[in-house]
């Protein structure tokens, strides 16, 4: 895309970026001592706590990943949104509670509770990191993609500047500034996304049309055109596709996709990898304009060339129903040397768009796998997510977290209502990035007005600096607490707090480059892999603590351990892995399924069983003989 930064936008996005190292300057004198820095002294309010909640949830993958997903494969991609919820009923029923009573600074506390093992501690101090890191990348994805279109600047410039912020933040103030910035951004994203949502249902719905040329004949020999200022050039045919580089009177040369049932070649979007290392877009060299915005209804309710007015939010839903979208796919073709990715518009009816298939088709049993393995990571890496476990230890007693816990769901299961429509708007309303998912809800608001995108924006920023300051204090608090602080060696508070702040500071550098490594890959589809870790490595731990007598301390430990090995190992051999980061895909990956939660959940737990009743009585036996001999001193 060609962005043009405007000088408003980039105004209000300073203004608030400058206003969030305020409130971090305001609370870093609260933030001195290890309660103060890790849990902000246990004084956050429930209700406060409860949008936090919210704002610290609502991530990149939820405002950005997710309205992307949407945008592109329609009702799949609010199954992410589904998942995402469904998980607070575990967090609400069975870990707030508890957790509160049992922990005090990390979850690996309320783990370690009934054991006092070291090993415990570095065990879930060592997933805590892994955790925050899986998480990490895709926030730094999305700030990445943020700035790109806001000021004008590369995507990596965009993931440092989040990466030193969030830095400053957690290290000048720690939790305090945190929970307040989260406080901030959480109730902003849904009143904004709210009034984006307003907007979008407002204009209603357009037709667009997209240019074509008509075909004199497609026979073997070659495609030949009615429009004599119209050239073919050369022919690729890529699957069930057959792609035409056309070159027009005046000297262009674009790349267009043949449409068998309408006998006519149609527009398409296309990026020329020359062999001398110069791009092209369209034909065009690269610093003359990249892609236009597309995503448009051809027709409504067969009606071509009309728009509706304002519509009410189930009208909406239903006229896309009935009428037909024009969602676009990528193939990728070789021309003289030069690779041509060439995105091919591919008409689809409403009523398939709003019923799930396009993203997750069930057709086969590997596939159903996956969809199912997908849904238990989001449902139970909910509750596991470290930089959500900890903020249950920011209100005063069980029953603050669990009315904050209320607050949060009734919050975000009103935003993953608005990513629906946000979702759709974009789908619909020419708000689409082809190479890049992640900018559809802030595109979407850049069709309304400048200032309502550099509002959406600057609160998607933010969203990303709430959740990445929570995830470095999560790390940081795992680093000092869990692996430095199982030592021998007492630390004074003072020291801890100093540990912590290099921490985060080392976990955000890394961070920053990992962002930059995984700039291509939409940020739900990363977050999936931090939920599934965490479902895999925490979970199970946490449930089985909580609720099984028997569970034994060398239990606890093993199931972290293969939890996390597993989950690690399917996620970094799987096809996907491959084809999008390793970048292989002619090589067959090792590991059938994408997804490891199906796997390594249920692993998990077997091992945590079966440990645990082989190690339970020795336990106790050498609990009890070291008490004696206490008692007996």
């Amino acid at each position: 895309m060609n962005y043009q930064p405007s000088i408003w936008a980039i105004i209000i996005f300073f203004s608030f970026v400058a206003f969030v190292l305020l409130i971090s300057r305001y609370f870093a004198k609260r933030s001195q001592s290890t309660k103060g820095f890790y849990t902000a002294g246990g004084s956050i309010p429930w209700v406060v706590n409860g949008i936090a909640f919210a704002g610290d949830y609502l991530s990149a993958a939820s405002f950005l990943g997710i309205c992307g997903m949407i945008a592109f494969y329609g009702f799949d991609g609010f199954l992410y949104s589904i998942g995402y919820l469904a998980g607070w009923m575990v967090a609400l029923f069975v870990v707030a509670e508890p957790l509160k009573r049992m922990g005090k600074y990390t979850f690996a506390d309320a783990l370690d509770s009934k054991f006092k093992s070291k090993g415990i501690k570095i065990a879930a101090g060592i997933s805590t990191l892994i955790v925050s890191v899986f998480y990490l990348i895709p926030q730094m994805v999305g700030a990445g993609s943020l700035v790109t279109p806001l000021l004008g600047w590369p995507h990596w410039l965009g993931v440092i500047l989040v990466g030193a912020v969030v830095i400053i933040i957690v290290a000048t103030a720690g939790m305090a500034s945190t929970t307040y910035v989260q406080f901030l951004k959480g109730a902003l994203l849904i009143i904004f996304s709210f009034i984006l949502v307003f907007l979008v249902l407002n204009k209603g719905l357009i037709t667009d049309e997209y240019d074509t040329l008509e075909v004199d004949s497609a026979a073997a020999d070659g495609i030949s055109l009615v429009d004599t200022n119209y050239t073919v050039e050369n022919e690729w045919t890529v699957g069930d596709h057959l792609f035409a580089a056309v070159r027009s009177a005046d000297g262009d040369r674009t790349v267009w996709a043949y449409n068998a049932d309408k006998g006519i070649l149609e527009e398409t979007l296309s990026i020329t990898n020359k062999s001398d290392g110069s791009v092209l877009y369209n034909g065009a060299p690269e610093e003359e304009g990249k892609f236009h915005q597309v995503g448009n209804l051809t027709d409504i309710r067969g009606v071509p060339n009309t728009e509706t007015g304002a519509v009410g939010p189930f009208e909406f839903l239903g006229i896309i129903k009935e009428s037909t979208v024009v969602r676009w796919d990528k193939a990728i073709v070789m021309d003289d040397g030069d690779k041509i990715t060439v995105y091919y518009q591919r008409p689809t009816s409403g009523k398939e768009v709003l019923q799930p298939g396009l993203k997750f088709p069930l057709d086969t049993t590997k596939n159903k796998l996956n969809f199912i393995s997908l849904m238990l990571a989001l449902f139970f890496g909910t509750a596991a997510l470290p930089h959500i476990l900890i903020r249950y230890y920011t209100v005063k007693n069980p029953a603050a977290a669990r009315k904050s816990t209320i607050v949060a769901i009734v919050g975000i299961g009103f935003f993953y209502i608005l990513t629906l429509f946000l979702g759709f708007g974009s789908m619909v309303g020419g708000a689409l990035d082809l190479t890049n998912s992640n900018m559809s809800a802030p595109l979407l608001a850049n069709n309304f007005s400048v200032a309502i995108f550099a509002i959406i924006s600057a609160i998607a920023f933010a969203t990303v600096l709430g959740t990445v300051s929570g995830l470095l204090v999560a790390s940081s608090g795992a680093v000092v607490h869990d692996l430095v602080g199982s030592g021998k060696k007492k630390m004074s508070e003072k020291m801890e707090v100093g540990i912590g702040k290099i921490a985060a500071i080392g976990v955000g550098g890394i961070a920053i480059v990992l962002g930059i490594l995984f700039k291509n890959l939409n940020v739900s589809y990363l977050v999936g892999w931090a939920f599934a870790v965490a479902a895999s490595a925490n979970l199970p731990a946490i449930i089985m603590v909580l609720f099984w007598k028997k569970t034994s301390a060398k239990g606890v430990i093993a199931s972290i351990i293969v939890g996390l090995v597993s989950a690690m190992i399917i996620i970094l051999l799987s096809q996907s892995t491959y084809n999008d980061v390793y970048h292989l895909v002619d090589v067959t990956a090792p590991m059938p399924i994408d997804n490891p939660a199906i796997i390594s959940v249920p692993l998990s737990f077997l091992t945590l069983i079966v440990v645990s009743l082989m190690t339970k009585k020795k336990e106790d036996e050498a609990k009890a003989l070291k008490n004696g001999a206490s008692a007996k001193a």
